[in-house]
C-alpha cells in the first residue's frame, strides 16, 4: 500500500469533482451522481486489481483467469468497467453508456443490487435532461469521468489498504451532502455521533440480528454492525432495513456493499404501510436491536389503514392522522423479540408529552414496563432541523421466557456461512447480553437531561466523544445524578398523567445568588461620585471651547 494515501486527499479529491455539476444542477440531485460513479469507479479498481494478480500468477492464461473472477465478490461484465466508459469520455453518448453499464451491473449481480420489486440504479439516469442538451451533458460527464481518473481517486485495494477508507469516503459525501440539503436532509443522514450515541446504549452483541424500519442511508445499522466488529472482532450479526424513499434506498445499498455489509437485508417499500421484513409465514420479523430516526411527525403515514392492520400493531392505539411518531414507535415495538429485544428511537419532544390518542398509546407502553429511559438531546444536532430532539428507549425486560416467535431473525439472502447461522434463528436462550436492558425487573422510566452536552457549532452542534461518555455511563448506572438524572417510579408518572417532559423529572433549576444590597448601595455611592467627577470634567472642556 502506498503509504502517502490518506483519508483527507481521497475526500477532497471527491469533493471538487462536485465542481463539475455546481452550476448546473443541484446538490439534491447530482449527489446521486457522484455516489453511483464512486460505487462503479470503486468495483471497477478491486476487478482490475485482482485480475493484474492473477494475470501476475498465471500468466496469459485469460481463460482460467476468467473463471477465477466468477467467483469475485461482485461480477463485472465486459464493457461495464469505468475504464471502458474513461477511454471512449470524447465520444458522443457519454449518459447513454453509463447507463448501459449500470443495467449491466445490475443484470450481472442477482439480489446484491435488487430487492424483490427494485433495482438500485433504477431512479439514477447518466442520460438524463437535468444535465442539459445533449453537447452539454457529454460535456458535463466527461469531465465526470476525468475527475474519477484522477491519480488520487485510484482505489485500487493494493494502493488504498482496508475497505474503511472507502466506506469513510462514501459517509465524507453523504454526510457533506445532507450539511447544505436542507429539509431534504434528514430523509437519509443520521449524525454520526447521535448513531455512534444509540449504538453504544443499545450495546450489540455477538449473533444479534438488527433492523433500521426507516434505515435512510444504513449509516445507524453499519455503526451497530461496526460495534460488534470491533468488540468482538466478528461479523456474526445480521442487518435489516427498509426505506420509503428510492434513491435513498440505493444509496444504502450501495452504501453497505462499500463497507463490506454483505450480511444485510435492505427492503424498499413504507414500512408502516407495506413492512417488507416478513416471516415465512407472512407475519412481523423480530430482532434482538430495532432502531431508527424516523421522520418527526410524518403527515399521511397511513392512518386511513391503521384501523385493519393485519399485523396488530396499533392494538395499543391509533395515532393521529397528521402526526405519525407513534405510528413508527408502535411498529418496532411489536418487531422486538422477547427477552433480548431492545429498542432506540429518535423522536421529536412533543411525542413525550401530546395527550388524545399518543397520550393513551405512551400510558399503555409505561405500564407495559417497555419504556425504559428518554434523554433529551441538544438543539441543533440534526441536519434539516434545528429542534431538541429525544432518544426513547424501550426493552422487552420480562423476565420470563417466552416462547420463539415463528421467523425470528432469519438471515438475510447474503447471509453469513451456514456453519454460524444458527446464532440468529430466533434462538432466544442464547447468553444474555451485557446491556442495561437485559436481566428483567427494571422498573420505572429514567430521564437523562443532556440538552446542554454538546460542542457548539455555527449552524450545527456536535456530541463529542465525552458527552457520549457521559450519556452512557449514567445510563448504565440508573442513579440520580443531580440536575441530569432522574429515576421515576410509575407513582410518580401516574401523578403526571403520564406525561413524560423532561424538565418534570430533572429539575435543571439554577437558584439565583444572592443579592447584597448594601454592597450594591456602596457601589453606586461610587459610580456617582465618578460621573460627578466626568461632568466636571466635560464643563471645563467645554469653557475651553468658549461654551458656557
Amino acid at each position: 500500500m502506498n503509504s502517502s494515501i490518506n483519508q483527507d486527499d481521497i475526500n477532497k479529491a471527491l469533493w471538487s469533482a462536485c465542481d463539475t455539476f455546481r452550476g448546473t444542477v443541484s446538490a439534491d440531485t447530482y449527489k446521486d451522481f457522484i455516489l453511483t460513479m464512486l460505487f462503479l469507479k470503486y468495483i471497477s479498481d478491486v476487478w482490475q486489481d485482482h485480475y493484474d494478480e492473477y494475470k501476475e500468477q498465471y500468466g496469459d492464461e485469460s481463460e482460467l483467469i476468467a473463471e477465477i473472477m466468477k467467483n469475485e465478490r461482485f461480477v463485472l461484465p465486459e464493457n461495464t468497467s469505468f475504464y471502458t466508459l474513461y477511454e471512449k469520455r470524447h465520444e458522443p453518448g457519454n449518459g447513454e453508456r453509463i447507463d448501459q453499464a449500470l443495467h449491466a451491473l445490475e443484470e450481472s449481480n442477482g439480489t446484491k443490487l435488487r430487492d424483490s420489486s427494485k433495482s438500485v440504479f433504477q431512479d439514477i439516469s447518466f442520460n438524463t435532461d437535468k444535465l442539459g442538451e445533449e453537447k452539454q451533458k457529454n460535456t458535463i460527464l466527461r469531465h465526470l469521468l476525468e475527475d474519477f481518473a484522477k491519480e488520487e481517486l485510484n482505489l485500487r485495494p493494493s494502493r488504498v489498504g482496508t475497505l474503511d477508507i472507502i466506506g469513510n469516503a462514501y459517509e465524507y459525501l453523504i454526510k457533506h451532502f445532507a450539511a447544505g440539503g436542507g429539509q431534504k436532509a434528514g430523509e437519509f443522514y443520521t449524525p454520526p455521533e447521535v448513531s455512534d450515541l444509540i449504538a453504544e446504549l443499545l450495546d450489540p452483541q455477538e449473533g444479534d440480528t438488527i433492523s433500521d424500519p426507516a434505515c435512510g442511508s444504513g449509516s445507524l445499522l453499519m455503526k451497530c454492525g461496526r460495534k460488534i466488529r470491533d468488540r468482538f472482532n466478528s461479523k456474526k450479526y445480521a442487518l435489516y432495513g427498509q426505506e420509503a424513499i428510492g434513491s435513498t434506498w440505493s444509496l444504502a445499498k450501495m452504501n453497505m456493499f462499500l463497507h463490506g455489509e454483505d450480511n444485510h437485508k435492505i427492503e424498499w417499500g413504507d414500512t408502516i404501510r407495506n413492512p417488507k421484513l416478513l416471516d415465512k409465514n407472512g407475519g412481523l420479523m423480530h430482532f434482538d436491536i430495532v432502531t431508527a430516526n424516523p421522520p418527526f411527525s410524518l403527515d399521511k403515514w397511513g392512518h386511513e389503514d391503521a384501523d385493519n392492520d393485519p399485523f396488530g400493531r396499533f392494538r395499543r392505539g391509533i395515532p393521529p392522522k397528521t402526526k405519525g411518531d407513534y405510528a413508527f414507535i408502535s411498529h418496532m415495538i411489536e418487531t422486538m423479540k422477547p427477552v433480548t429485544g431492545r429498542m432506540g428511537v429518535v423522536v421529536p419532544h412533543g411525542v413525550l408529552f401530546r395527550g388524545s390518542s399518543e397520550g393513551k398509546i405512551r400510558t399503555k407502553l409505561i405500564e407495559e414496563n417497555l419504556l425504559d429511559c428518554v434523554i433529551g438531546l441538544p438543539e441543533k444536532l440534526f441536519f434539516g432541523t434545528g429542534i431538541p430532539a429525544a432518544i426513547l428507549i424501550f426493552c422487552k425486560n420480562n423476565p420470563t421466557p417466552a416462547l420463539p416467535l415463528s421467523g425470528e431473525g432469519e438471515n438475510p439472502e447474503n447471509g453469513w456461512e451456514a456453519a454460524n447461522s444458527s446464532i440468529c434463528q430466533g434462538d432466544d436462550q442464547k447468553g444474555v447480553n451485557s446491556s442495561p436492558c437485559q436481566g428483567g425487573g427494571r422498573e420505572g422510566v429514567f430521564f437523562i437531561d443532556a440538552s446542554r452536552e454538546c460542542k457548539a457549532g455555527k449552524n450545527q452542534n456536535i456530541l463529542t466523544a465525552e458527552n457520549i461518555n457521559k450519556i452512557v455511563e449514567t445510563y448504565k448506572a440508573r442513579k440520580n445524578v443531580d440536575k441530569y438524572a432522574y429515576l421515576a417510579n410509575l407513582e410518580e408518572i401516574k401523578e403526571n398523567d403520564y406525561n413524560l417532559n423532561i424538565p418534570r423529572y430533572v429539575d435543571t433549576f439554577e437558584e439565583e445568588e444572592d443579592i447584597d444590597l448594601m454592597a450594591v448601595r456602596k457601589e453606586r455611592e461610587v459610580l456617582k461620585a465618578q460621573f460627578a467627577e466626568l461632568e466636571g470634567e466635560m464643563d471645563g472642556y467645554l469653557k475651553e471651547l468658549g461654551y458656557e
